[in-house]
């Protein structure tokens, strides 16, 4: 595990520092959506000419880091990442019992998909929709108690709820289609 926590702005190579923003999981909407209007504009060819970039950083950088940002998953990915925390390679727990209820979970919903049971699925949608919804109030709770410097059992303890919120959203992508 790398430790790269730093106070202030991330660094340039993180989405947080691609648009030049405070490394931290609350950021509000609108403030990455005015930080990528700067930095599109930085990188805009009218501004830098025949230079493939402005100030080091390609649109397409520039592009993925709002769609980072914006997202909340990939935020607190990011952030974890920043802050010196494993990645789901070098870290793949889950919260005790878990696996156990996620597994339970699966098993009524694929019954219900088979019997074609609208009212039940439209259940465990709004079952996970609520998941998601503890995990973001759960991870940046979490961030916001990491310390400074990050504490390794509280980046761990993240990496476990971020693991657990992956599942989740595998669900609700499934529930979609």
């Amino acid at each position: 595990m790398t430790k790269r926590h730093e106070s202030g702005v991330g660094s340039g190579t993180s989405p947080f520092g691609v648009l030049g923003l405070v490394a931290r999981f609350d950021l509000d909407p609108a403030a990455i959506d005015s930080a990528w209007l700067r930095a599109a504009a930085m990188c805009h060819p009218d501004r830098v000419g025949d230079e493939a970039s402005g100030g080091g950083r390609t649109i397409a950088a520039v592009n993925r880091a709002r769609a980072a940002l914006s997202d909340p998953e990939r935020r607190a990915e990011a952030l974890l990442t920043h802050l010196g925390g494993a990645s789901r390679e070098e870290d793949n727990a889950l919260p005790e019992g878990f696996l156990m209820e996620i597994f339970s979970v699966r098993q009524e919903l694929e019954e219900a998909k088979e019997t074609g049971d609208g009212e039940r699925i439209a259940s465990f949608e709004r079952w996970a929709d609520g998941r998601r919804e503890e995990y973001i109030r759960e991870v940046s709770e979490r961030f916001n108690a990491v310390g400074s410097p990050p504490q390794a059992e509280r980046l761990a303890q993240i990496r476990r709820t971020l693991n657990a919120w992956r599942y989740i959203e595998r669900m609700i992508e499934q529930l979609a289609d």
